[in-house]
């Protein structure tokens, strides 16, 4: 006598094929393995941020500044011109009649300047060291140099500077112009250029660069000593 074996779903169990030869588990890494790298980009991320952030206030901070003191440009300017002595010597061509043309001249001057610094500002002004050039038809002649100082809100402050030309040497042409100025016209026209670089300080912060370009004409009599003329322009405020 044979009994039935009733096969339920509880007691089944499926047969499941072999692997193929080529088959090759996968191996899945731990993804705590992965966690450092993730943290340290995380990390970068925040900073990043969070400089970012700090950079933006502090812009922020600059502009309500500036935007409440509202800075001006410095205003340097220069007021006298003192002429404290001139000099010219020439080399005449022995075939020529007239003391006008001559083969060189030399000339030796020394010109006292006098600026004037202005500050209407509610801050302080940070001037950097400053050299004007004294020329003669384009020639440059000499130099003169300003120290860089600082100058405090709401001030005006003097500065003296010389500038001191000793036996420079002109060509026939040249010479011959400057003769002529000084004996014919008694009338040496020079010209005096320079940049004033200047920074304004905010709170314990320095603005950027500010420049200042001066050029002056100026008209000095040798008979005299003295000078005659004086005209001064500025290019304005440059970045």
């Amino acid at each position: 006598m044979t009994s039935d074996t009733t096969i339920t779903p509880h007691n089944r169990h499926p047969i499941r094929p072999p692997p193929p030869s080529n088959y090759h588990p996968h191996y899945y890494p731990n993804s705590s393995t992965s966690s450092p790298s993730a943290s340290i980009k995380g990390c970068c991320c925040c900073l990043f941020l969070l400089f970012s952030f700090l950079a933006l206030v502090a812009v922020a901070v600059v502009l309500v500044v500036l935007l409440a003191l509202k800075p001006k440009k410095p205003e340097f300017s220069l007021q006298q011109v003192g002429v404290q002595y001139i000099n010219l010597a020439s080399t005449t061509n022995p075939s020529s009649q007239t003391i006008t043309s001559p083969e060189s001249a030399s000339l030796s001057l020394a010109i006292r300047m006098l600026f004037t610094a202005k500050n209407d500002n509610k801050v302080g002004i940070k001037y950097e060291d400053s050299t004007f050039n004294i020329m003669y038809r384009g020639i440059p002649l000499g130099r003169g140099s300003v120290p860089g100082f600082y100058q405090p809100a709401h001030s005006v402050r003097q500065l003296q500077t010389t500038v001191t030309v000793d036996r420079v040497s002109l060509m026939q042409s040249d010479a011959a112009n400057l003769i002529s100025d000084a004996i014919t016209n008694d009338r040496v026209e020079l010209r005096i250029m320079g940049d004033v670089r200047a920074k304004i300080r905010i709170i314990g912060l320095t603005s950027p660069g500010v420049q200042v370009s001066i050029d002056c004409a100026i008209a000095i009599s040798p008979k005299k000593q003295s000078l005659i003329y004086k005209q001064c322009g500025f290019d304005g405020l440059q970045l």
